[in-house]
């Protein structure tokens, strides 16, 4: 990427200063990464040549991954689903007052001030709209049914490759302290593959602030680096039937992508990935036809279902089980579908959940019952686990 390249990409003024001034950061810091890759190269017995050519294959081929719930219901008061149909357009966290991981897209919150961090004032001037904002998603290196972070979204979008290159990346998310030294574009990601390699060194496990658990990075137990080289590569082969692809499972370790500029569903989808829970459901209904009014397919993975009796108190929290009581349908089980429609309760009648405190707090209860969905769930289909 360079200078001409963002003149012609066709964005506004706002994003190509905000990933001009990501090209600032990158450049910055590269040469240090460069030098810990060659290290790390050399201590691990693996050959440039290697790393090259995964750099390559994630150049070419590696895709940028949104994940998103499509039953929540944000400002407009519908369905992110319908919402979608609607306007055939995806919008970003501070235009829909949603987000799966900080409520804080707004003016003099913390995701402002994380986008600050990163991308200088270019969000930031007189009249810059919120739509002009970036869209977050992930760079998808190893391929799973269930996306490369389902901890996002139980649905998610695969971008096509033109919107790459209009993206900025971060290893784990734009939050972390490190990011203006963990940042890359699609052509230059040594700052991003130097922090993946260092967290891989240091065991190959993400510790998110829950004990006792410790998540594989990328779901890929036991990785080393010439593991990773290797896995890299896959990405060359052609993309296998979503219900066919291993569960990943991930919920801690991701490359973080920023979207710059509009996405526009008929220009930039590839792919629509929905969970099963919502086949029979009106949210199911709309994402067919949300799938046929804007051209791109849409595949199901094999879902996650869960007993009430199986739901642990220590991960995620004491209130998990307790939780998944409540909001049980008749058959005790809990999946994607029973956690949106617990939500759309609390939209509607907020009056019912007064005895699990704020809407905040319940907000965030739930963000974590799906959390324990995932890692724990069984597959509503039948499937193999991901590579371990």
């Amino acid at each position: 990427m360079n200078t001409h390249d963002l003149q012609c990409s066709g964005l506004s003024a706002p994003p190509r200063t905000a990933l001009t001034h990501v090209l600032t950061l990158v450049r910055r810091q590269e040469t240090v990464s460069r030098s810990y890759i060659a290290e790390a190269l050399q201590r691990t017995g693996s050959q440039i040549a290697a790393y090259g050519a995964a750099m390559e294959c994630i150049q070419a081929h590696a895709r940028v991954v949104i994940h998103f719930h499509p039953d929540r219901v944000g400002i407009k008061s519908i369905p992110v689903v319908s919402a979608l149909l609607k306007e055939g357009v995806y919008r970003n966290q501070f235009e829909t007052g949603l987000s799966t991981g900080s409520l804080s897209a707004f003016p003099g919150g913390a995701r402002d001030s994380w986008e600050r961090v990163l991308f200088g004032d270019a969000y930031h001037g007189r009249g810059v709209s919120h739509s002009e904002r970036p869209k977050y998603g992930a760079l998808e290196l190893v391929r799973y049914a269930d996306g490369p972070i389902p901890r996002f979204g139980s649905c998610y979008f695969v971008m096509r490759p033109a919107v790459s290159r209009r993206t900025s990346f971060t290893f784990t998310g734009s939050e972390d302290l490190r990011a203006t030294e963990r940042i890359g574009v699609i052509g230059e990601m040594d700052n991003v593959m130097a922090a993946l390699f260092e967290e891989i060194e240091a065991g190959g496990m993400a510790s998110p602030p829950w004990p006792p658990f410790r998540a594989p990075t990328l779901g890929l137990s036991n990785l080393t680096v010439p593991k990773l080289l290797d896995v890299l590569k896959d990405l060359a082969s052609p993309r296998t039937d979503t219900i066919r692809l291993p569960t990943g499972r991930v919920l801690d370790t991701q490359i973080e992508a920023q979207v710059h500029g509009p996405i526009d569903l008929q220009e930039d989808i590839e792919l629509l990935v929905a969970d099963p829970a919502f086949a029979p459901t009106h949210t199911g209904k709309t994402l067919h036809e949300l799938a046929l009014r804007y051209g791109f397919p849409l595949r199901w993975h094999r879902g996650f279902r869960l007993a009430v009796g199986e739901v642990p108190a220590d991960f995620r929290g004491p209130a998990m089980p307790r939780l998944a009581g409540r909001i049980a349908g008749g058959n005790g089980m809990i999946d994607a579908a029973v956690i949106g429609a617990a939500e759309a309760s609390l939209h509607d009648r907020p009056e019912l959940w007064r005895d699990w405190g704020t809407r905040e707090e319940l907000l965030q209860h739930l963000k974590q019952l799906w959390h324990v969905l995932v890692h724990y769930g069984a597959p509503a289909h039948h499937t193999m686990e991901g590579p371990r």
